[in-house]
């Protein structure tokens, strides 16, 4: 009796800790949330002293949003396809060969991510201005391919690792040509890691904040304009709507990911 007693308690005190540990985690963006419906605009006042819609018809208006959104869009698109390819190709390269240096080569591969944020920018900063390079639209994409392309490779990799060469080699042994046994055998095995490596890929690059800072010149991403808004506010709860719509744009994809990979362990890399 005495143990189940203790069992019974330590099952409380877990639930305790998961659901203090989710309120610590999402209250913040409860609150975000919320308060893209205030009615009042210099203050965070809370409660609320009233709930409108009237933000998001602002927000609607407002020019300076829409070109900095499509220009998140834009490098989040080409960003993810520079890293499709080159983060898959990386990954054959290393799942299906041995040779020496090659965890090296490896850890090379994911080291963009593990550093933080601003080591990566400053780096890609003073290399972009030794190459003499003008800021633009391209160095934003190549600053992110940085990260995109470790997402994309951690996924393909570990599923490549668990894929079976006899299903390969079989294909050769029946005639098939490199082509097609890409085709026919390699892609459907990896269709889905590609997949959810994509979409992380897509929801990271759309939110990067550091890197862009010291990539983008002149330009202005959408996290760099939310930003910008913050730091000289003219209407707060315009603001917040902006991140509601960034959050349903990233969380969408990741969601995504996660379900699509679930039962295979093999999203990887999304910890930036």
């Amino acid at each position: 009796m005495r143990s189940s007693g203790v069992t019974e308690r330590s099952g409380w005190g877990l639930k305790a800790a998961v659901l203090g540990g989710l309120a610590f985690l999402h209250l913040p963006l409860l609150f975000v949330i919320l308060y893209a419906f205030t009615t009042e605009a210099k203050t965070y006042a809370f409660p609320p002293p009233g709930l409108t819609l009237q933000w998001f018809e602002r927000a609607w208006e407002r020019p300076d949003i829409w070109p900095a959104l499509g220009l998140s869009l834009q490098v989040a698109a080409i960003a993810t396809a520079f890293a499709l390819v080159f983060g898959t190709l990386a990954a054959a390269a290393l799942a299906r060969t041995r040779f020496f240096g090659r965890e090296t080569v490896s850890l090379l591969i994911i080291l963009p991510i593990a550093l933080p944020g601003i080591i990566t920018g400053i780096s890609l900063r003073a290399a972009i201005g030794l190459a003499d390079i003008p800021f633009s639209f391209w160095t934003i994409v190549v600053g992110h391919g940085t990260f995109c392309i470790v997402v994309v490779y951690n996924n393909v990799v570990a599923r490549l690792r668990r894929a079976s060469r006899s299903m390969v080699e079989a294909s050769m042994d029946l005639g098939a040509d490199s082509f097609q046994t890409l085709r026919h055998v390699i892609l459907p095995q990896i269709a889905t890691a590609l997949l959810a490596g994509g979409m992380l890929a897509f929801a990271l690059s759309f939110d990067e904040i550091i890197v862009t800072t010291f990539t983008a010149g002149q330009q202005q991403t959408l996290p760099i304009w939310m930003l910008e808004e913050l730091i000289r506010p003219r209407e707060r709860p315009v603001t917040n709507v902006v991140a509601v719509f960034v959050i349903a744009i990233t969380m969408i994809p990741i969601l995504a990911a996660y379900y699509l990979t679930r039962d295979t362990d093999s999203v990887a890399g999304s910890g930036k």
